[in-house]
């Protein structure tokens, strides 16, 4: 197998649908002539991630279905490109919108729709609707088979997210990001890779757009070889902070191979002793109880 090229769109928005969607397309067009077999998109594209300097009701009126013009033309542009691309909205949903990505594959079929399920409730994103699961998918690419899942920007915090994927087989995770990406957040991308054994990618918004400031990333999954001494720097990829098309080249088969001798990922896990991991408690020690729960 070759090297999975990987395209994130580290760009800015345009302020409109139409713009967004014009501007959307040309970037994986470009990503294209670059190889690249998976484009995808910084978090909620179709409105540019702009829900903090509106009223509620009216960035909620932003919100549009799975099936509209707008993600639709990328599932055409997949088939007509030979190449996936991971679209992000805001999602028209019942109850109130999502903060989704689709993924369509190289022949533009559907693979995965999935809602950010670790919502930002202690902000504006408290107005969104949490998705319910996390997936994962067997993406055709034209450098063979790869299994992919996704989460999205606040999902990297939270251990279970990457975990839950890798259990259902994911080599990549595919994490559309709005937000700084500064030491901490990059040392939790690098955790969720390191301990899972996957690669994840994260595709951010340039310094462009308010409260970004690019830093798209992608981690293997590989922290050691062979022939090294001792352990590698898993970063393959770290964007700068300006806008641009950032591609990285993952070796699917070093990472196969990696797993299949490696401690880390599901290898030495005693799940029968994670009883507390799914008991929905909210007494002490717990250091903040206003929370979302459900």
């Amino acid at each position: 197998m070759d090297t999975l090229k990987i395209a994130l769109l580290q760009i800015a928005p345009c302020g409109t649908l139409e713009g967004n969607l014009e501007k959307g397309m040309a970037s994986c067009r470009r990503a294209k002539t670059m190889g690249a077999d998976i484009v995808l998109f910084p978090e909620m594209w179709s409105n540019g991630y702009n829900i903090y300097d509106q009223p509620v009701g009216q960035w909620k009126a932003e919100a549009i279905p799975p099936d509209s013009e707008f993600v639709n033309a990328f599932g055409v542009l997949a088939k007509e490109l030979d190449t996936a691309i991971g679209i992000t909205f805001l999602e028209a949903y019942e109850g109130g919108p999502r903060n989704s990505m689709l993924l369509f594959d190289r022949h533009g079929e559907r693979k995965i729709t999935y809602a950010k399920v670790h919502t930002c409730d202690f902000d504006v994103e408290r107005n969104l609707t949490p998705g319910e699961d996390f997936y994962v998918t067997t993406l055709d690419t034209s450098c063979g088979k790869v299994k992919v899942g996704a989460m999205i920007c606040f999902d990297r915090e939270f251990p279970e997210s990457a975990r839950i994927l890798m259990l259902k087989g994911a080599e990549l995770i595919l994490t559309p990001n709005a937000c700084p990406m500064e030491i901490n957040r990059l040392s939790q991308l690098r955790a969720r890779s390191y301990e899972n054994m996957l690669a994840i990618a994260t595709c951010s918004y340039p310094d462009s757009v308010p409260d970004c400031n690019g830093g798209s990333s992608v981690f293997d999954g590989v922290a050691y070889l062979p022939e090294l001494d001792g352990s590698r720097d898993m970063c393959i990829l770290q964007a700068g902070s300006i806008e641009g098309i950032y591609l990285a080249e993952l070796d699917l088969d070093q990472l196969r191979r990696y797993r299949e001798h490696e401690v880390h990922g599901n290898a030495f896990r005693r799940p029968q002793k994670y009883g507390p991991l799914l008991e929905c408690k909210i007494d002490p020690p717990f250091i903040r109880n206003s929370r979302r729960t459900v």
